[in-house]
């Protein structure tokens, strides 16, 4: 029998992950027992996998410690890609701040957290400005406001700061406009990229049903664009490189790019857009198995 590999996600990713199919199919023709299998599962045993991948685990950001919990107690049965304090790690976009300081150009942010003053002094920055807290995915709890809306920011963020979240404040980039740039790598090596419209189409709404990868096409990055999330997978804290990584970036004024997020948890990958991509992932996961496994 192949390595036995769990492809992890949540209830609705095993209905709505259409990576996922595709990425276990291949994985079987590779000759590995692979399955998906919702994180929060109580069957089968995490122990009884050589190899546990997170995919499209969509809800950790609702259940945050439980996730965590469940990483470090799966980390510690079987190997977990990517890695449990990888995953804590970058579950709080406060890793930005670690990204500046190894010089790696991100967005400019700010961080509040509860119990800290938030007044309307926190919007002098120009032009529009985005709300969201330090836990999110897919830009829930998340708008942008023009110069004239900065009252409703403040109040978006009071709300968020009542509720025990930790609030982040960036200049809106205008040149998003042409498209956020995805960079996908596997064990440290570029894969393919695409770029997306963007999401904060309209000021001053929270949209929980907005489409996460709006306008998604491929796409080939500069060689500006190739340093910078090469730059940011560098200063991520781990020795060895992450199985995937998903680097966004948009440009500044300047037309500089700089880092969005980098998403090592549960990003889209794009597999379905490149047949190429799904292979070199499969070869990765494989190869991460096969190694274990010895």
């Amino acid at each position: 029998m192949g390595a036995r590999i769990a492809m992890v996600t949540s209830t609705d990713g095993i209905d709505m992950d259409i990576d996922l199919p595709l990425i276990v199919d291949a994985l079987c023709a590779e000759g590995c027992a692979a399955q998906a299998v919702a994180w929060d599962t109580g069957s089968p045993a995490w122990g009884d996998f050589d190899l546990a991948v997170i995919r499209s685990t969509w809800d950790y950001t609702e259940r945050l410690g439980e996730f965590l919990a469940w990483a470090g107690e799966t980390a510690r049965v079987t190997l977990l890609c990517n890695p449990a304090p990888l995953v804590r790690w970058n579950s709080d976009k406060r890793y930005l701040l670690a990204l500046a300081e190894r010089q790696v150009p991100v967005v400019p942010t700010r961080f509040i957290e509860p119990g800290e003053r938030c007044d309307e002094a926190e919007f002098g920055m120009a032009g529009e400005v985005v709300v969201k807290p330090a836990v999110s995915a897919s830009a829930r709890d998340t708008a942008r406001y023009e110069r004239d809306g900065h009252p409703d920011a403040l109040h978006h963020a009071r709300r968020l700061l009542a509720q025990g979240r930790m609030v982040m404040l960036q200049p809106y980039l205008r040149l998003v406009a042409e498209g956020e740039r995805s960079l996908v790598f596997f064990s440290g090596v570029f894969s393919h990229a695409v770029r997306r419209q963007p999401v904060l189409t309209e000021p001053g709404l929270t949209d929980h049903g907005r489409v996460p990868h709006p306008g998604v096409t491929g796409y080939r990055p500069t060689p500006a664009e190739m340093r910078t999330a090469l730059a940011a997978l560098a200063a991520v804290p781990s020795a060895e490189a992450p199985l995937f990584a998903r680097v966004d970036l948009a440009l500044d004024e300047a037309r500089n790019p700089v880092v969005m997020e980098l998403e090592l948890i549960e990003p889209n990958l794009f597999l379905h857009l490149d047949p190429q991509g799904l292979r070199r992932f499969v070869e990765a996961v494989a190869g991460r198995a096969r190694r274990t496994a010895c």
